[in-house]
């Protein structure tokens, strides 16, 4: 016999408190995986990135294409879900370059009661981008490591909402203090 799901689990949030939905945002080589990382494991929250799903739908044999993208988003935004049904806190680690898949974590956050907040992470060093992303390796085989050329030509709109933005250039620890003052209880 397990716990009863009313019941909270050790490190977990009560099914009473609100949970959070954490959504980053940004182009890659930013390091928003890092600092999505980050506050996941300060926020006791699980971390659910895009690419982590689209990269098992290619290894599933799926061809790379709009569709398995599109696909990775709503796998997430699934999880997401059952994850705050169970009072859990939820951090999204993906572009969100587009209206569409904001509208889809507005959504979420409303349909489960949560609390959103969105962080834009951005690098203003346009060289200091670039060398990031260059240097790394592929960041989830089987998707390949962006080009620089590539990133520059993603579709990237102007958030319409309030959010958070958060310039890596800045000490990490800085920048993971202004998310994490961000997200205390109001």
């Amino acid at each position: 016999m397990g716990v009863p799901p009313t019941a909270p689990t050790s490190g977990r949030r009560s099914l009473t408190k609100t949970p959070l939905l954490i959504v980053f945002a940004g182009l890659p080589g930013t390091g928003k995986s890092t600092l999505a990382r980050a506050v996941a494991s300060r926020s006791d929250a699980v971390w659910l990135r895009v690419d982590t799903a689209e990269a098992a739908m290619l290894r599933a044999g799926l061809p790379r294409s709009a569709e398995t993208g599109l696909a990775a988003y709503l796998v997430v935004r699934d999880l997401a879900a059952e994850e705050l049904r169970l009072g859990r806190n939820v951090v999204v680690d993906a572009v969100n370059g587009v209206e569409e898949a904001r509208a889809m974590w507005r959504a979420l956050a409303t349909e489960s009661g949560a609390r959103r907040c969105v962080v834009k992470v951005v690098c203003s060093d346009p060289l200091e981008h670039r060398r990031r992303v260059e240097s790394r390796g592929a960041p989830t085989p089987p998707l390949p490591r962006p080009t620089w050329e590539a990133v520059q030509e993603r579709e990237y709109l102007a958030w319409n909402e309030p959010v958070l933005t958060v310039d890596t250039v800045r000490p990490a620890d800085e920048v993971l203090r202004q998310i994490l003052g961000c997200l205390a209880p109001r």
